[in-house]
């Protein structure tokens, strides 16, 4: 079974970064679409980023031109760096395995 793990989470400031990781085991991500989703405390999930084998990352556009997809196949990871953070960024966030939902435990993000 396809196994990954966040990490990267954490404190931040408003107007500043964070990058979170995934470190995906059992499975290539080269072959797969990989996600972000985040959820913030009693509010619904939302897709953040699409990472998509082959062609640009799709974005939220509530996230368009401050946060950035990225993928190392060698290293069967996957990044999200997030710039220009906002108060309302703040929220749980999820490396997903798109074709079957697979998802790690998830990272927290809070940005004061």
């Amino acid at each position: 079974d396809v196994q990954l793990v966040e990490s990267g989470g954490g404190s931040v400031q408003a107007g500043g970064s964070l990058r979170v990781s995934c470190s995906v085991s059992g499975g290539n991500i080269s072959n797969y679409c990989m996600g972000w989703w985040r959820q913030a405390l009693g509010e619904e999930r939302e897709g953040v980023a699409q990472i998509v084998p082959g062609v640009n990352t799709l974005y939220a556009d509530s996230v368009k031109g401050r946060f950035t997809g990225s993928r190392d196949n060698a290293k069967n990871t996957v990044y999200l760096q997030m710039n220009s953070l906002k108060p309302e960024d703040t929220a749980v966030y999820y490396c997903v395995v798109v074709v079957n939902g697979a998802r790690g435990q998830g990272t927290q993000v809070t940005v004061s």
